[in-house]
C-alpha cells in the first residue's frame, strides 16, 4: 500500500489539512467557548462564596487557554478526517 494515509495515530497524515492549520482555523471559536465557559463557571462558583471573574479577565484567560483547546479540536477533526477518508 503506497498511499499517504496515516497507518497509526502516532504518524501524521501527509495529505489534507495539517493539525496546526485546523487549530489556527478553530482558535477563535475555541477561545470564545473557553471565555463563555470560564465566565459561567465563575458565576456558578459564586454560589459557594468564590469571587465572580470579570468578563475582561475571563477573556484574557481565554486567549491563553484557547490555544490548547484549539489544538485539541484540530487533532480531533484531523482524526475524523482520517477516518472518513475512503480506504483504497
Amino acid at each position: 500500500m503506497s498511499g499517504t494515509r496515516s497507518p497509526s495515530r502516532t504518524e501524521p497524515a501527509t495529505d489534507g489539512w495539517p493539525v496546526w492549520k485546523l487549530a489556527l482555523l478553530f482558535y477563535p471559536f475555541a477561545a470564545a467557548a473557553v471565555w463563555i465557559n470560564l465566565f459561567m463557571l465563575s458565576l456558578l462558583a459564586s454560589w459557594i462564596g468564590l469571587p465572580v471573574l470579570a468578563p475582561i479577565r475571563a477573556a484574557g484567560a481565554a486567549l491563553v487557554l484557547g490555544v490548547p483547546a484549539a489544538w485539541a479540536s484540530g487533532r480531533w477533526i484531523r482524526g475524523l478526517m482520517d477516518r472518513a477518508r475512503p480506504r483504497n
